[in-house]
């Protein structure tokens, strides 16, 4: 459920959805590369831990054209007071995990939780992202594993690399755009 945007173009009005879309997960899972590699399709190698940034672009759903307003948020754990908030106002969330990191992954079934919780909702528009698969001799995480918790939490679920494009978010978030 986006929110409309009212615009004119040519004369006439034209009704823009826009669909927020919230990044969470751990520290050093790769949030912002990821989202990075999205937007401006480029792989940033170092890590710079990330307060909050927001990043606007257009997609099409169904032949219409959607605002995708994406926020990538903090995920050490002194800016959990912060998640809350942004867990409010997101209609749809990518989770996101290290293969690398068992602990991120163990603590994936905490930010479900409590995006349920803040939403009110037993189900909600959440991707299960697993990252860093391009590291595959430092892997912690099997694949049949984050496919066993995404199934039992009820979460779509992927595999992917931010060093290795393309990032595909497309499906899941154009079904969520639409809803």
């Amino acid at each position: 459920h986006g929110t409309l945007i009212e615009a004119t173009a040519g004369g006439g009005r034209l009704q823009v959805a826009t669909f927020k879309l919230v990044v969470i997960g751990g520290g050093a899972v790769g949030k912002s590369s990821l989202t990075i590699q999205f937007f401006q399709k480029q792989f940033i190698d170092y890590y710079d831990p990330t307060i909050e940034d927001q990043y606007i672009q257009h997609c099409e759903v169904d032949g219409q054209t959607v605002i995708m307003d994406v926020l990538d948020t903090a995920g050490q754990e002194e800016f959990g007071a912060m998640r809350e908030q942004y867990m409010r106002s997101g209609k749809g969330f990518l989770l996101v995990y290290s293969v690398t990191d068992r602990k991120s992954f163990e603590e994936a079934g905490g930010y479900t939780g409590q995006v349920l919780r803040v939403k009110d909702k037993e189900e909600y528009p959440v991707l299960l992202v697993a990252n860093k698969i391009d590291m595959a001799n430092q892997r912690e995480v099997s694949q049949q594993e984050g496919k066993a918790m995404a199934e039992e939490l009820r979460l779509a679920y992927m595999e992917t690399s931010a060093k290795d494009p393309p990032v595909m978010w497309t499906q899941p978030s154009t079904s969520w755009c639409a809803s």
